[in-house]
């Protein structure tokens, strides 16, 4: 069973959020990692950047698959986790702590409450 931890929120692609003050840390859920297998790279090219929520962030790489990284939150790309440039792998042995994706600044911090509690979230990945 996957890692579903209940102080996070998610989003219907499979990200995580984690909310600490007017910023938002994002990565990809403990499922996701595991559907995409052995991630091999991650390229953040938005750092910097104003996105909206839904808006592709990034791409993650897998051995087999790439596969793209959605925004669940409306903001400004602070900064990317420099762990994951020298060790993408983190991604995969620790997707909630040091293999968290992006810092960003909430332009609406009332978007987080759209997304999905991590019962809602179980519920949705038991399909």
């Amino acid at each position: 069973m996957a890692n579903i931890p209940v102080e996070l929120k998610y989003s219907n692609n499979h990200e995580w959020c984690r909310v600490e003050g007017e910023y938002a840390y994002v990565g990809i859920t403990d499922f996701a990692q595991s559907e995409l297998g052995d991630i091999v790279f991650v390229d953040i090219p938005t750092e910097g950047e104003t996105l909206a929520a839904g808006d592709v962030f990034g791409t993650i790489e897998a051995v087999k698959t790439v596969s793209d990284a959605f925004l669940p939150v409306s903001g400004v790309i602070e900064e990317v986790n420099p762990a994951i440039d020298a060790d993408p792998a983190l991604v995969n042995s620790d997707p909630y702590g040091e293999g968290w994706m992006i810092k960003v600044k909430m332009s609406d911090a009332a978007e987080v409450d759209s997304l999905l509690t991590a019962e809602q979230y179980s519920a949705l990945i038991a399909k």
